[in-house]
Order: structure tokens, then sequence, then C-alpha cells
């Protein structure tokens, strides 16, 4: 598989720190969005250690199985939710940190996320943009239950309240989404400082052009500013310029299968 990436985190408008982070790992296929949350730069440094144990704890995936590059996913995050959780126990202006993580690998000729919180995946194939990922917040479980209309949680006073974190618990158990790649596939990273500024039809309007992914970042954080610029803005795009597909694999998916 051959990809092109491009990723950028921002401050936003009005806040005066960045409690975001983000790492990627073309040559291994890896690829983390983390959002922090905690008083005195705790989300910083919660977000931060996301990433960097997430990647690190993937390791290699070559020649793995879908289900044991689940099972590392699944150990990555984990792992990084207990190092958050006891340094949360053992550091007083630490308690209180989590952080949402979504985490992407790429490998042979499939995707696979791992995520908890509300960063999100997306994948736009075929001019059509769609949500791989379903946010762990209160307005989602109060749409699932039939109480808001996504419009509605859109603009919802607790739109930004999580049910769902890395490090706030003893341990945490992510989601997990499987699927295909094809060629000229766009995915898109992002924490909500993102999604929450623009809106669908405007992700996929700026996706649309055919453009380098760093252009088409620098183009996604400009409008999330020009929105409002009400949170920090991560996003991470990668594009799938090739797959070599196996002899016989005629796999394809138009919507990822989902492993809890």
């Amino acid at each position: 598989m051959h990809i092109t990436c491009a990723g950028r985190t921002d401050v936003g408008i009005i806040r005066s720190g960045n409690e975001d982070s983000y790492l990627m790992v073309p040559d291994r296929g890896i690829f983390v969005v983390a959002d922090g949350m905690g008083g005195h730069a705790a989300g910083e440094v919660a977000s931060e250690m996301a990433v960097r144990f997430v990647a690190r704890e993937l390791g290699s995936l070559k020649g793995l199985s879908d289900d044991q590059v689940a099972d590392r996913m699944r150990a990555a995050i984990r792992s990084a939710n207990g190092a958050i959780f006891q340094r949360t126990l053992t550091e007083h202006d630490k308690r209180g940190m989590g952080t949402t993580v979504t985490s992407m690998v790429l490998y042979d000729t499939r995707f696979l996320i791992g995520q908890v919180g509300d960063s999100r995946a997306y994948l736009f194939r075929d001019g059509k943009l769609i949500q791989l990922t379903k946010d762990h917040s209160y307005v989602q479980e109060q749409v699932d239950a039939g109480y808001l209309t996504p419009e509605q949680a859109r603009s919802h006073p607790y739109s930004n309240v999580i049910t769902r974190c890395v490090g706030a618990n003893s341990d945490v158990m992510p989601d997990i989404y499987l699927g295909t790649v094809k060629p000229k596939d766009l995915f898109l990273l992002a924490s909500d400082g993102l999604t929450g500024m623009l809106e669908d039809h405007q992700l996929s309007d700026l996706l649309t052009a055919i453009r380098m992914p760093q252009e088409q970042v620098d183009d996604l954080i400009t409008e999330a500013n020009r929105h409002g610029g009400l949170d920090n803005i991560t996003a991470i795009l990668v594009r799938v310029d090739s797959v070599e597909v196996p002899v016989g694999d005629t796999t394809q998916i138009t919507q990822p299968g989902v492993r809890g």
C-alpha cells in the first residue's frame, strides 16, 4: 500500500493552550489523534501520553490477522489508559485528566480503527463522506435513544460531554472498526475542534478538490477557525495512492463492519 499523509494541530481562536496531540508513523501505517482534558496542562499531558503509548504498543503488524490486529489495538489503547490513570493517582495536579483516542492502522489491504471518546474517523470514497466511528458522548446517546435529532445534538449545550475516555478509570474498552482499503480512499482523523465547527457537507466540500493532503489539512483548519475556532483543532489526512491486492482477493466494502 502506498500512501500520502499530512497532519496538523492548531490552538484555535478561543483557547490559550493546545491539549490536542497527534502522531503519524507512515512506514508502519499508524495514525493517532487525541484530545485531552483536565486543567493545569494535564489534558496536554494525557493526549501526548496516549499517542505515544498507542503507537509504541501497536508495534509491527506485518503478518497479523484482522483479529490479531484488533487485539493489538485494544491492548495498545488499554495500555495508554493504564499509564494515564496511574499518573492521576500519583500526581495531585494530574487528577481528573483524560483524553480521547482515535487510532487507525493500515496493513495489507485493510484499515482498522480503535476509538474512545468523540474524536472521529471519516472515509471519503467515490465522492461520499462516511463517518466510520460513533461518538462516545451524551448527545450521541440521546440521539440513539430518539430524544434528540442529529441537528439538535450539534447545538446542544452538552455536546462536548463525553461518556468514555482514556485515563479516567482503571480500564477502558475501545470500539473497533474494520474495513477494506481501495485506491483513492481518503481517511480523515479529527478532534471535535474540527467536527464541532464544520458539518459533514462542509468537510466533504473541502475534501472534494484534488489537492495534496497538507493543503487540504490547512484548508480544514482555516475553515474551522473561520467558523469560530472554539476549541483546539487537529486533523490527519491519509490518502491511499495504490493498493497491492493479493491474487483472488475481491473483498470490498461500502460500509465498514464493526466489532465491539
